[in-house]
């Protein structure tokens, strides 16, 4: 039993509880036994943080199935490793040095240090985000729906914001709170917050103590900070602007909104496909062009560490650093003045390989499943799976039963990751001292 093979069946085992019980009369509102491929659905996408649904959330569901659906959230969001790690903690019990090479394989951490104040700090800034999102969030529910139900919204949507899954308690998700500007600020924080990685975060936090609390000790961002921020930033720019320009003659989504409305839906449509799966507006209603914007946006996903999926933001800046070094003629590959490792650049490309061949295999599976249904929204649908965000064109219920479970081994795979998978399937690599003469070939 490897370590990649412990995390890959820890997450088959929520799932599989998740999926018993929202299975069960007292998770669903009518009180009856819930449609098994409905309940196996709705865990794997509350575990996986992706948030697509084949039900209304809202109505299906009953306040204790709800309930179910926010706790399978946190644990997806935390991660299974992390998740038995804190209740290891909370036992008393000793963090052995399996414990600390499982949560270093789960959350890509390059030591072995310092593992459980790790947890700790984890668990920790989870509570403080998701809490002060739940006051925020009180302003706006509470004085429309009285404190118990604005307060159950709040801590719903709260938590669903920054474990970056995309449930939501209305039928049509927050299309009703297009033009406030706290909810669209609240749940973008939490969304961005939430999928930049908490090592990001960590770091912000030691910089802000030594700036500040007159702390003399010199902080230096490390090269997954700075390459993590500004890909983030860039994609929230370029993302914003992407969409007032694609959508902005659209009268099915931006054309009937007035400007201030019109950024703010810019601005929500262009964090939330990283990888939050929130719409403020009718998915299924918007240009090919932006489609396909938000299909790059969702696969590129979140940064490493966080609650997000997708490639990663690092994946992508190596990828297109590779590409800038060999149209310079250099042989080595560079960011902020630092030499990327070969093993590094390799993983990157087994990264992107291994996401565009599942994507492919499962749009194909579907699209011969349901040969009714249009190309883009079967790539749409399975990109927003694999890459864990939720946002559907609507089509999510109306795909056939074996499309369902192919959507549901896409939102496993892009959870746990293409290459922690592979390496659960295949084994721990052996290494090799062959080593065999270099010979040139055709590429490109």
């Amino acid at each position: 039993m490897t370590i990649s093979r412990t995390i890959c069946l820890g997450f088959l085992a929520v799932i599989t509880v998740g999926a018993i019980l929202l299975m069960m009369p007292f998770s669903t509102s009518s009180g009856t036994w819930n449609d098994p491929i409905v309940a196996l659905f709705t865990s794997t996408s509350a575990v996986c943080v992706t948030g697509l649904g084949v039900v209304d959330t809202g109505s299906y569901f009953s306040g204790l199935g709800q309930f179910v659906v926010v706790a399978l959230v946190q644990i997806g969001g935390l991660g299974y490793m992390t998740t038995t790690t804190f209740l290891i903690l909370l036992l008393g019990r000793r963090f052995d040095l399996r414990q600390k090479m499982a949560i270093q394989q789960a959350l890509d951490r390059p030591g072995l240090q310092d593992s459980a104040q790790l947890i700790r700090s984890i668990i920790a800034t989870t509570l403080i985000f998701e809490i002060t999102g739940i006051f925020l969030l009180l302003v706006v529910f509470v004085p429309e729906y009285g404190f118990n139900r604005g307060l159950w919204l709040a801590i719903f949507h709260s938590v669903n914001s920054w474990n970056n899954a995309g449930f939501s308690l209305f039928p049509d998700n927050l299309i009703g709170y297009q033009s406030s500007i706290l909810l669209n600020l609240v749940v973008t924080g939490l969304i961005i917050f939430g999928g930049i990685g908490y090592q990001v975060i960590f770091e912000v936090y030691l910089w802000f103590c030594g700036r500040f609390l007159k702390n003399h000790r010199k902080i230096i961002f490390s090269l997954n900070f700075k390459v993590a921020t500004s890909t983030t930033l860039f994609l929230l720019i370029a993302g914003t602007i992407g969409f007032f320009i694609i959508e902005l003659r659209n009268p099915d989504t931006f054309g009937s909104l007035n400007f201030k409305d019109k950024l703010l839906v810019a601005w929500f449509q262009s964090v939330t496909p990283r990888t939050a799966g929130f719409n403020t507006i009718d998915i299924g209603k918007m240009t090919t062009a932006g489609l396909f914007l938000t299909i790059a946006l969702m696969f590129i996903g979140a940064s490493p560490g966080g609650t997000g999926g997708g490639i990663k933001t690092t994946t992508m800046r190596v990828l297109t650093s590779c590409t800038k070094a060999i149209l310079q003629g250099k042989e080595e590959v560079a960011l902020y003045e630092r030499q990327v490792a070969i093993n590094l650049i390799m993983k990157a490309i087994a990264v992107l390989v291994g996401s565009v061949i599942t994507v492919l295999v499962a749009t194909i599976l579907i699209a011969i499943a349901d040969p009714h249904f249009d190309l883009v929204n079967i790539l749409f649908e399975v990109v927003s799976a694999f890459a864990t965000v939720g946002l559907s064109t609507g089509i999510t219920a109306k795909v056939s039963t074996f499309a369902k479970v192919i959507l549901v081994i896409t939102m496993y795979l892009g959870r746990v990751g293409i290459l922690l998978f592979m390496s659960a399937f295949l084994g721990d690599p052996r290494p090799s001292s062959v080593r065999y003469p270099e010979e040139n070939l055709l590429v490109g």
